[in-house]
Parts: C-alpha cells; structure tokens; sequence
C-alpha cells in the first residue's frame, strides 16, 4: 500500500536544535509553492544537503513548469546531513517533503537530478532513508514511480537498476509528458509494468528495464543495452532539445532560502549549448545546439526578478557567457540597471578570446573580487590537441585588461592527464600562472600593497560518454600523484601563485563510475553498504570503502578507470544519444592525436556533429559573434 499522506513535520521539529544548521529543514521559503493540493503528487530530489541542491538550476526548473500544470503538484526534498540522517534512523522517521512534510514513499512520482556521479551513493541513501526499494523490480504497484535526468545521466548503466525511467536532455516539456502520462495510466489502473512500456514511447525517455546488457567480439568488457523484445522500446533513445529556448522562463530561481547557499545569487540562464568543440567536456557534446535569450528578455527579466528576491549578485548562467552575441550590450544594460543599487552582475568564467577591454569594464561594477579563466592546458600543443582555441596571446591579454581594469586576483583553471601530456605541458601551467603576476605587476606594481596574486586550479581529467576522449582511459593514481608532484616542484617559490590540484583518489573513483556498464552497479551498491554517502565532501570520502566495495563485487576500480576502449567498438552508453554521431566523435578523436582542431560552428562553417539534422534543431543567435 501507498504510504500515507500526511504532515510529519511534528516528528522532525523535536530534532532541530539537535542538528547543525536546522534552517536546511524548514519549510515555506518565500517564493516556494504554496499549493500542494495535487491530486497527482510529484517530488523533485537532489541528493545532497539543501544548501547545495537548492541553487540548482535542473530542480529549479521543474519544479517551476511542474507547479504550473493543473492537477499536479511539485515538492522539494534533500538528504539530510549525517547529524539528522542518524536521528531518523533512530526514531524510525522516513524522508520527508520540504513543503508539505509528506513521505516520499506517499508520492506517485519521485525524480532525481545528478549532477555529477558522485551522488550515486546519496541517490541509494535517500530511497533507503525513505522506505522505498532500492531496486526497480523489488518495487511494489504503489511505490512511487522513480525517475532520474541531468548531466550524469549520459552513462546512467551503471544505475540502470535502479531507476524506473530517464529523461535525456531540456526537460522543460518532457517532465510534464511523463507525469501527465502516469497520471493518467494510474487513473485507468494500468499495471506498473504497462505504464514503464508507455513510458518508452515518448521520447527521450529511456525505460531500463526494458533493455538488457549484451556482451560480444564488438563490444567492451560491460556489453551493450538492446531493447529485450523487438519493438519493444527504441533501440537508440534521442534527447529532448527545446527549439524555441527563449520561450522558456529566464529566471528560475524563485525560491529565497533561509540560509546561504552555495550559490547565494540570482542565476539567469543566458543562453543553453555550446559549439565550442573543446574535446574533454560532455556539456559541451550534449547540449547542443547553441540556443540564445535576447538582450531584451533577459534585462527585463532581471529587472523583475531583483525587484522581489533582495540578492545582491547576478550571475549570467550558461556553458559559455562570454561567447553569446550580444553578450557586450547585455552587460552595459545590466550595468545601468544595477548602477548604485549595491548590486553586482557576475560571469562564472570568462572566454580568453572573447574578453576584452569593453567587457572587462561593464563587468566591473563597483566590486571586483577575482576573475576567472580556463586555459585548461599549460602549452598551445595541447591546447590544439583538445581543441581549445585560445592562445598565449590570449591569456595575456585578457589577463592585461583585468588588471587594468581594477581587478588584483585572476583564477587560472586547468586539467591534467589529457591525452598525450608530457612533463613539459605541466610545468607551463606554474610558468604561465607567473607570467600572469608579471603583467599584473606591470600594470599594477610590485609592492605587498598591490594585492596582486595568481591562484591556480588543477582537475584530473575524467574521460566522459559522447566525447571525443570517451575511448581513452584515465591516467593512473599513481601517475597523477606524481605529475602533481613535478606542478609544485615546477612552481616559482612566490607566495603570490597558489597551486591546488583535485585529490586523485575522488578523481579514479569518479572516472569508474564514468565508465561502467550495467554490471557495475553491485560495485556502487556495496559502496553505500559499506557506508559511503556524501562522496563528493571531502571529510566524508572514503577512497578504501570504494576500493573494498570493487573488489567484493570481482573488480578493480584502477583498471576500471584506467582502461581504453577500442574506437570500433560498442560502448554501454550507445542505446542513448544527445544527437551527436559516433562518427564525429571518432574523427574528433583522430584530429585530437593529430593536434588538429575543429572551428566554432556558430563563428565557421558546420563542423558536421549531427545534432541538428538528427534532431530537427540549429543554433539561434540573437546577433553576430565576433
């Protein structure tokens, strides 16, 4: 039986002054939905303590178009921090709903958003925490309906079994499809099996148990998913793409929450895709294509938003900010909107190429804190090599207007264990950093007073489905240890650059969770058993319950990682598609080893990726990119 739904905030207040942080648990924020009346009931989780999944944009989203259906209501729900997890678990009390308090288990359907695959032992803590089996088929005509959709969901095998259907890219229109759909199968008394199958028809969503793993000569070790019966789900389930983006709502974000966020600002997508081509990023192969807001919308927007929500940030949200086509006029009108109003227009990266001494200024405002860059590898060699199209001249530029436009810190991202780097790419990245505090003391000066400093960024590469370095392995423990080593013995002996760098065990963990088929979830289950949760916090990783978990389970996670995959064969992620070919992935790959790039389709001709005639797309642009 379904369980009941009630109010059960009564069993939770008794436990907040037990607990750190006790605002994460209480409901009725401004701007959240008031009307929870359904009669269909829809939770939206993201598997992470509420500060972090709050800002979500995915979660924002739907929980907004969901809220807008008649006769469907969206609620919220986050895990709890381990301090309140084990409270409940004492006194026997379920996952609750942030608005109305309710069970999950009460919800006729209960979606995921992940963000990174990190979560994945979160996601099995939270159905566990709620009463709700872990596993598909174990779950009972009244279980909620478990759904899942984000940026993670690319290689969803390795959590095939656990969720009931995916949603693969905007899930502006499909989420309400879904729901509609199972509301009115529930209505009918369709069996749970008989709605999974309905489920399948539409598209981009991708039903798991209506596929099973098939291992052979052309395939890696974890198979390849075909549908179990012909016709009975797509043998290639496409993504959803919004065509006309500038129709959907540019703020989000309506919710202000009790307490800070990790994003404690208001976000507005300013445009979705990107064509840049840089071969190590998923985002940039799976949300395509390239689809702008006007300047227009997103002013007024704004204008409206600042006027109820009191932030004192705004950050323009998207893969590339810098790189939209009116992005210069956008940032001169925002200035004057906020113009002594104590209010700042922020950009989350900056593109080297396209930032200059106008757009420098106009996002200045009246703080300036740091500015950040990605230059990603540390020579133009391997620069070419993942195709990122900027040049030293570039950084340097860049770097010239900052410092002369008033800002004293400059952030520096990079990556290491990109396919065919060598010790002298590393040791760039230091020189580079110091040849970035050079220019800043040239313009600024040399004195302690000057405030200049350079801080640098150093991520492992983790190969990702539908991209170009999708067949590469990761780079071994061991060799990243020791390349991250040579970065520090490279670095000048200056207190002005600071160099940190991703710690290697998170990375190989993330890199075999990037990898693995449908056989690997035994690995990611006994994880969770073995105490894993909260993966992607520092102070509660542990790397040895991953390596134990792996080996109960007949594996090594390093070989996991670390294993390349023949460019000819079929990968467990193939059943799937964001309309990108495998062809162009596979020359994008050659081109790579080649040190050949591949221009901006959106700046040069089509570079052939297939994703618009494939989905019936193209890039809109609201002006000219220069």
């Amino acid at each position: 039986m379904r369980a009941e739904r009630r109010d059960c905030f009564h069993l939770i207040e008794p436990l907040l002054p037990l607990v750190e942080k006790p605002a994460r648990y209480l409901d009725h924020e401004w701007g959240a939905c008031e009307e929870q009346d359904g009669p269909f009931h829809v939770c939206m989780v993201y598997a992470d303590v509420y500060e972090i999944g709050q800002p979500n944009l995915g979660i924002a989203i739907l929980y907004n178009e969901l809220n807008g259906c008649e006769g469907i209501s969206c609620e919220r729900a986050f895990l709890p921090w381990t301090d309140m997890i084990s409270l409940m678990r004492e006194r026997g009390i379920p996952l609750l709903s942030l608005e109305s308090a309710s069970p999950l288990a009460s919800f006729d359907v209960v979606g995921f958003t992940l963000a990174h695959e990190l979560i994945m032992t979160n996601v099995l803590e939270v159905l566990d925490l709620a009463g709700i089996p872990q596993v598909g088929e174990e779950r009972a005509e009244d279980d909620p309906i478990i759904i899942a959709g984000g940026p993670s969901a690319w290689n969803i095998e390795p959590m095939a079994p656990v969720f009931d259907a995916v949603l693969l890219g905007d899930g502006e229109e499909s989420i309400k499809d879904v729901c509609r759909r199972i509301r009115d199968l529930r209505a009918e008394g369709v069996p749970r099996a008989q709605i999974l199958r309905e489920l399948a028809k539409i598209q981009c969503v991708y039903v798991p148990s209506l596929y099973t793993a098939v291992v052979d000569g052309g395939s890696t070790r974890w198979g390849y998913a075909v549908p179990i019966e012909p016709g009975i789900a797509p043998e290639v389930v496409f993504k959803r793409c919004e065509p006309d983006f500038a129709s959907t709502e540019p703020i989000a974000q309506r919710i202000v929450p009790y307490l800070e966020t990790v994003q404690d600002r208001l976000s507005i997508e300013v445009l979705r895709g990107c064509a840049r081509g840089c071969r190590f990023c998923q985002a940039g192969m799976t949300y395509r294509p390239v689809r702008e807001r006007s300047l227009e919308q997103i002013v007024d927007a704004t204008s409206k938003a600042l006027s109820t929500c009191g932030y004192d940030e705004v950050s323009l949200s998207s893969l590339s900010t810098t790189d939209h086509s009116q992005c210069r006029e956008m940032l001169v009108e925002l200035g004057k909107l906020v113009d002594d109003k104590g209010i700042r227009v922020s950009l989350p990266s900056q593109r080297l190429d396209s930032f200059g001494v106008d757009m420098a200024a106009a996002v200045a405002g009246g703080r300036k804190s740091s500015l950040t860059f990605a230059p990603e590898a540390g020579t133009q060699r391997l620069r070419d090599v993942i195709n990122k199209n900027v040049t030293e001249d570039d950084l340097e530029r860049a770097a010239r207007n900052a410092f002369e436009n008033g800002w004293r810190k400059v952030k520096l991202y990079y990556m290491m264990g990109l396919p065919t780097e060598t010790d002298e790419d590393i040791a760039a990245i230091p020189a580079t950093a110091a040849r970035v505090l050079e220019i800043g003391r040239e313009v600024v000066g040399r004195g302690r007073k000057s405030g200049i400093s350079v801080s640098v960024s150093v991520a492992v590469l983790v190969p990702k489905a539908f991209t170009p370095f999708q067949w590469c392995g990761q780079l071994p423990r061991e060799e990243v240890v020791r390349r991250q080593m040579h970065l520090l013995e490279s670095t000048p002996k200056d207190s002005d650059i600071r160099i940190t760098y991703h710690d290697a065990r998170t990375s190989l963990v993330e890199g075999a969770l990037s990898r693995m088929g449908r056989a690997g979830f035994p690995i990611i289950r006994r994880a969770w058993e073995r105490g894993a949760r909260f993966d992607a916090w520092t102070s509660e990783f542990s790397f040895e319950t991953w390596v134990e978990a792996a080996r109960d389970a007949g594996y090594d996670l390093e070989d996991i990682a670390t294993e390349s995959f023949d460019i000819d064969a079929r990968l467990p992620w193939e059943h799937t598609s964001p309309g990108i070919s495998k062809g162009f992935l596979q020359r994008e790959w050659r081109r790579a080893l080649a040190g050949v790039t591949t221009a901006d389709c959106t700046m040069a001709s089509c570079a052939g990726c297939g994703v618009c005639p494939s989905l019936g797309v193209s890039n809109v642009l609201q002006g000219v990119r220069s």
